[in-house]
């Protein structure tokens, strides 16, 4: 049955619409409360408890607060692109969740429709040209601040979008190899004898880590490092303007997150298990989908919650000198055990598929986290830190040859070979 938009009836497409705004709103409000109450436990005090029930409504009074505010524009602001950055941010942040299938075909009003808005044959490259064309906003409100930190914090993300993109690109590879299509419906019934997080496991983590990379969340957050940039990007922003910043980061948040599931995670499809496994009819399918895709924005919370944020040239350093190799090489290695496959027509090669991608991913784990041992005889100190070889910082040896030579040597009046027989 044809997925395409435009087949479906014009009312059941604005219903669509309709349930992707308000889904991707409500999560928003959600996730906000969700995660300072989980880094308020994660780190010993008290989260939001005043505003509703536990502190439920602590979001939706802070976005009654700051539209509220006074909206002040900055004298050397470009006003123009001042105001058109947070749109630009948010709009594309909602337009990403287009191709996202949350559940299987179901019937409406007697019309059989699948869940999902449109089913692109090139849906997750469309998917990624919306994160793309978001953190231009971003850029551009750095830029039309008139402001020095948030030009350097739209210059951090700049420079994360070029150098993230391409591992998040890259990660992708694999999943169109073992699948055979670009449509995120596809991918999602390819998946329906084994997901591919267990296939194609370093494609998954390298995907998670360059999602927190391009959704600058901790510890990836660069652009809005307040000891630094005193608030990055969005530092001369207030009121509602402020509010679309955080409102299109929390909602590439979930959107990512729920690209993930649909590429890694089996989509709407149930886990494994013999007793859930029948519960793939009408709309309950959309609860799998919304686990998998909560846990996976608790990542994102857990990740904020343990980790310090990286120094600039390290964050660098991962993404091209880790992350970007190490995929080259991982396509590599689908493609010919793929092409082995497909030739020889035995499916067991997927075992060594699985063997290679867990020796793989213990390799990628131990260069991020692990830190190369050095040894202490090369490290190359300079001469004015070393005691041993400078002549003007104090040894507890004392002075090294020669050291008082060049010292009296110096001084007014008196010659090398005075201070030296002295």
């Amino acid at each position: 049955m044809p997925t395409s938009f435009g087949h479906d009836k014009f009312w059941i497409t604005i219903l669509k619409v309709a349930f992707i705004f308000v889904l991707l709103v409500v999560m928003t409000l959600v996730t906000i409360v969700a995660e300072r109450k989980i880094l308020g436990r994660m780190q010993s005090r008290p989260g939001p408890n005043r505003v509703g029930k536990f502190g439920s409504l602590q979001s939706l009074a802070d976005g009654v607060k700051l539209m509220l505010k006074e909206d002040i524009i900055p004298a050397l602001a470009d006003k123009k692109v001042y105001i058109l950055a947070p749109i630009v941010a948010t709009v594309p942040a909602f337009l990403a969740f287009a191709i996202i299938p949350f559940g299987p075909t179901v019937s409406v009003a007697s019309n059989h429709t699948p869940l999902v808005l449109t089913d692109l044959p090139v849906g997750v490259l469309y998917a990624l040209a919306m994160s793309s064309l978001g953190v231009y906003g971003i850029v551009l409100a750095g830029w039309a601040s008139g402001s020095t930190y948030p030009l350097l914090g739209g210059l951090r993300s700049a420079a994360q979008m070029i150098s993230y993109e391409v591992s998040l690109g890259l990660a992708l590879v694999p999943v169109f190899i073992y699948s055979g299509s670009l449509s995120t419906v596809s991918i999602v019934n390819a998946q329906h004898d084994r997901w591919f997080v267990w296939t194609l496991l370093p494609s998954f983590l390298i995907y998670f880590i360059s999602i927190v990379g391009e959704t600058n969340r901790a510890p990836f957050d660069l652009p809005e490092a307040e000891g630094e940039l005193v608030g990055g990007f969005h530092t001369e922003y207030s009121s509602i303007k402020f509010a679309l910043f955080f409102l299109a980061e929390y909602i590439n948040v979930v959107t990512v997150s729920a690209l993930a599931t649909t590429l890694f995670l089996g989509g709407w499809r149930p886990p494994p298990i013999p007793y859930f496994s029948h519960y793939t009819e009408g709309f309950f399918p959309i609860i799998w989908f919304m686990i998998k895709t909560v846990i996976l924005i608790f990542g994102f919370m857990w990740l904020r919650a343990t980790l310090p944020r990286m120094r600039y040239d390290k964050f660098m350093k991962l993404g091209w000198k880790v992350l970007v190799p190490f995929s080259l090489v991982w396509i590599l290695v689908v493609a010919a055990i793929r092409t082995i496959q497909l030739h020889s027509g035995d499916n067991d090669t997927r075992d060594y598929v699985i063997l290679v991608a867990v020796v793989l991913a213990v390799l990628l784990l131990a260069s991020i986290f692990v830190p190369p041992r050095k040894d202490p005889a090369d490290v190359d100190i300079p001469a004015e830190h070393d005691p041993a070889r400078s002549p003007f910082l104090p040894s507890l040896d004392g002075p090294p040859p020669g050291a008082r030579a060049v010292l009296t040597a110096s001084t007014p009046g008196s010659t090398a070979g005075e201070g030296s027989g002295g």
